[in-house]
């Protein structure tokens, strides 16, 4: 392992890292696009949880609860979206759990409703 490419692929998670969180999954996918050998990303991604940078349960609970609130996406939209990050059952349980005590998928789907019919009645679509 060089050293250089164990900078260069810390530096690339950083830079991730500082635009918006990241799963470990995703972030393993970006830096073996980049062309960093396994044992860097390995090394790469034990150096980023040690540092508490890199994190599945709090990614997944932060995401479920954007996308719930903010999107106003339902349940199952948002565990396609957690999955294909690579974040594990469990997890997702939980986050979607965490999600719905903010607010609960019944009422996001009124909320979506009157947006969508008040977008309507005002000839935005």
């Amino acid at each position: 392992m060089k050293i250089l490419d164990l900078a260069a692929a810390k530096q690339k998670a950083y830079r991730l890292l500082s635009m918006r969180p990241h799963s470990e999954k995703e972030l393993e996918k970006k830096l073996r696009e980049k062309g960093f050998p396994a044992v860097v990303i390995k090394e790469t991604l034990e150096k980023l949880h040690d540092l508490k940078y890199l994190n599945d349960a709090s990614f997944a609970t932060g995401w479920a609860r954007n996308l719930a609130a903010n999107k106003l996406w339902g349940n199952r939209k948002i565990i396609a979206s957690l999955q294909e990050k690579g974040i594990a059952a469990q997890l997702i349980d939980e986050a979607i759990a965490a999600a719905r005590q903010e607010i609960p998928e019944e009422e996001a789907i009124e909320v979506l409703i009157k947006k969508k019919v008040s977008q309507k009645e005002a000839g935005c679509f």
